[in-house]
Protein backbone atom coordinates (compact mmCIF):
# COMPACT_ATOMS: atom_id res chain seq x y z
CA UNK A 1 0.00 0.00 0.00
CA UNK A 2 2.87 2.35 0.83
CA UNK A 3 4.55 1.57 -2.50
CA UNK A 4 1.31 2.44 -4.27
CA UNK A 5 1.09 5.80 -2.47
CA UNK A 6 4.72 6.61 -3.32
CA UNK A 7 4.10 5.76 -7.00
CA UNK A 8 1.06 8.05 -7.08
CA UNK A 9 2.97 10.95 -5.54
CA UNK A 10 5.89 10.48 -7.91
CA UNK A 11 3.61 10.52 -10.95
CA UNK A 12 2.03 13.71 -9.65
CA UNK A 13 5.43 15.35 -9.13
CA UNK A 14 6.01 18.42 -11.20
CA UNK A 15 7.93 17.52 -14.34
CA UNK A 16 10.47 19.92 -15.74
CA UNK A 17 10.29 20.49 -19.48
CA UNK A 18 13.20 22.45 -20.87
CA UNK A 19 13.46 24.06 -24.25
CA UNK A 20 16.60 23.36 -26.31
CA UNK A 21 17.98 26.86 -25.70
CA UNK A 22 17.44 26.43 -21.94
CA UNK A 23 19.34 23.15 -22.05
CA UNK A 24 22.21 24.86 -23.84
CA UNK A 25 22.25 27.58 -21.18
CA UNK A 26 22.32 25.01 -18.38
CA UNK A 27 25.27 23.17 -19.93
CA UNK A 28 26.99 26.51 -20.48
CA UNK A 29 26.37 27.34 -16.81
CA UNK A 30 28.12 24.10 -15.88
CA UNK A 31 31.14 25.11 -17.98
CA UNK A 32 31.28 28.51 -16.29
CA UNK A 33 30.90 26.94 -12.86
CA UNK A 34 33.78 24.51 -13.39
CA UNK A 35 36.20 27.07 -14.91
CA UNK A 36 37.37 28.53 -11.61
CA UNK A 37 37.06 26.00 -8.81
CA UNK A 38 38.57 28.33 -6.23
CA UNK A 39 36.22 31.20 -6.90
CA UNK A 40 32.95 29.98 -8.46
CA UNK A 41 30.17 32.49 -9.15
CA UNK A 42 27.19 32.70 -6.83
CA UNK A 43 23.96 31.07 -7.96
CA UNK A 44 22.43 34.43 -8.88
CA UNK A 45 25.56 35.54 -10.74
CA UNK A 46 25.72 32.26 -12.65
CA UNK A 47 22.05 32.53 -13.58
CA UNK A 48 22.58 36.10 -14.78
CA UNK A 49 25.59 35.09 -16.88
CA UNK A 50 23.61 32.46 -18.77
CA UNK A 51 20.36 34.40 -19.00
CA UNK A 52 18.16 32.24 -16.77
CA UNK A 53 16.53 32.98 -13.46
CA UNK A 54 17.97 31.12 -10.47
CA UNK A 55 14.86 28.93 -10.09
CA UNK A 56 15.13 27.69 -13.69
CA UNK A 57 18.88 27.15 -13.26
CA UNK A 58 18.35 25.03 -10.14
CA UNK A 59 15.55 23.03 -11.78
CA UNK A 60 17.63 22.57 -14.92
CA UNK A 61 20.62 21.26 -12.98
CA UNK A 62 18.40 18.75 -11.18
CA UNK A 63 16.89 17.68 -14.48
CA UNK A 64 20.18 17.43 -16.42
CA UNK A 65 22.65 16.31 -13.75
CA UNK A 66 20.50 14.87 -10.97
CA UNK A 67 21.92 17.18 -8.32
CA UNK A 68 22.20 20.81 -7.28
CA UNK A 69 24.37 23.42 -8.94
CA UNK A 70 26.92 23.24 -6.17
CA UNK A 71 26.56 19.45 -5.98
CA UNK A 72 28.00 19.41 -9.51
CA UNK A 73 30.81 21.71 -8.36
CA UNK A 74 31.60 19.62 -5.27
CA UNK A 75 31.57 16.37 -7.25
CA UNK A 76 33.93 17.82 -9.87
CA UNK A 77 36.27 19.13 -7.18
CA UNK A 78 36.40 15.74 -5.49
CA UNK A 79 37.02 13.84 -8.74
CA UNK A 80 39.86 16.21 -9.57
CA UNK A 81 41.23 15.80 -6.04
CA UNK A 82 41.16 12.03 -6.40
CA UNK A 83 43.17 12.32 -9.60
CA UNK A 84 45.70 14.66 -7.98
CA UNK A 85 46.12 12.38 -4.97
CA UNK A 86 46.79 9.40 -7.21
CA UNK A 87 49.14 11.10 -9.67
CA UNK A 88 51.09 13.75 -7.75
CA UNK A 89 53.24 13.72 -4.67
CA UNK A 90 51.63 16.61 -2.79
CA UNK A 91 50.01 16.95 0.61
CA UNK A 92 46.31 16.51 1.23
CA UNK A 93 46.10 20.16 2.31
CA UNK A 94 47.65 21.27 -1.00
CA UNK A 95 45.19 19.12 -2.95
CA UNK A 96 42.31 20.60 -0.96
CA UNK A 97 43.51 24.11 -1.74
CA UNK A 98 44.08 23.40 -5.45
CA UNK A 99 40.55 22.10 -5.97
CA UNK A 100 38.93 24.99 -4.12
CA UNK A 101 38.36 23.83 -0.55
CA UNK A 102 39.24 26.42 2.09
CA UNK A 103 39.77 23.87 4.85
CA UNK A 104 41.58 20.55 4.60
CA UNK A 105 39.31 19.10 7.29
CA UNK A 106 36.17 19.86 5.28
CA UNK A 107 37.84 18.43 2.19
CA UNK A 108 38.77 15.23 4.04
CA UNK A 109 35.21 14.79 5.29
CA UNK A 110 33.72 15.39 1.84
CA UNK A 111 36.26 13.06 0.19
CA UNK A 112 35.53 10.26 2.65
CA UNK A 113 31.78 10.72 2.26
CA UNK A 114 32.02 10.45 -1.53
CA UNK A 115 34.63 7.71 -1.92
CA UNK A 116 34.35 5.82 1.38
CA UNK A 117 38.04 6.29 2.18
CA UNK A 118 40.04 9.19 3.56
CA UNK A 119 42.24 11.14 1.17
CA UNK A 120 45.52 10.26 2.90
CA UNK A 121 44.62 6.57 2.94
CA UNK A 122 43.65 6.77 -0.73
CA UNK A 123 46.90 8.50 -1.59
CA UNK A 124 48.95 5.82 0.21
CA UNK A 125 47.00 3.06 -1.52
CA UNK A 126 47.86 4.57 -4.93
CA UNK A 127 51.62 4.48 -4.24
Amino acid sequence: MLDHEVAIRQSQAKKVFLKPDQLERIYYAKEILLKDLSNPPSLKELARQVGLNDFMLRQGFHHCFGTTVFGVLRSHRLELARQLLAEQDITVAEVAYRVGFNRASYFSTAFKRKFGIGPKTYQKACR
